[in-house]
């Protein structure tokens, strides 16, 4: 007895969109992955345009390179979130300002920003976080939790104790500075329209 396989189900999974979309999704241009995963860049064009099919082993460099499962990137489909995904502290990136005075734990995931991030914000004595406008519309929520902070808008400054909030717009030039003897500590909510 002979199993009747269709044609479809004879040829190798097409990875071509998938791994375009995964490269573009984490801001990498083909030179870049080539470089990561090891493969030539002619290579990652051709099994992006589906004019090439991977290899196990090729497949497998990419999927590291990605950060993603070998299945994701076969099937096109990600795998379920974990019901908690933990971030380890350690794992959480910071930013200093050029004084090394503030400190931002960025506790939002990457794929927010731009559209609504939060930060852990450390200002010490004297410090400023100074920020050009952002795009029109686009607000903070700055709430301190320890210390004080002054927070700029435009022409209008206000000083927050712990425990206050304030929502301000910045799509102008804004600040927020500790002129206290303590460091600060607050939370910083960005949202951008």
């Amino acid at each position: 007895m002979s199993a009747n396989l269709s044609d479809s189900t004879l040829e190798p999974p097409k990875v071509g969109a998938t791994l375009q979309n995964l490269r573009q999704a984490q801001g990498l241009s083909l030179d870049e992955l080539s470089r990561r995963a090891g493969v030539s860049k002619s290579m990652l064009s051709q099994i992006e345009r589906n004019q090439a099919n991977p290899t196990v082993a090729v497949v497998w460099r990419l999927a590291n390179a990605l950060r993603v499962e070998m299945s994701e990137l076969l099937s096109g489909e990600r795998p379920a979130a974990p019901a908690i995904e933990t971030v380890a502290s350690h794992a959480t990136p910071s930013l200093a300002s050029p004084d090394g005075l503030c400190t931002l734990r960025i506790l939002g995931p990457i794929d927010l920003a731009g559209q609504f991030e939060w930060y852990e914000l450390l200002v010490q004595p004297g410090g400023a976080l100074e920020s050009a406008a952002h795009e029109p519309g686009s607000r903070e929520h700055l709430s301190v939790l320890s210390g004080s902070l002054e927070v700029t808008a435009g022409a209008v400054s206000q000083t927050l104790k712990g425990g206050e909030t304030a929502r301000y717009a910045v799509d102008g030039p804004h600040a927020i500075r500790n002129r206290g003897g303590e460091p600060a500590t607050a939370l910083l909510v960005v949202l951008h329209p």
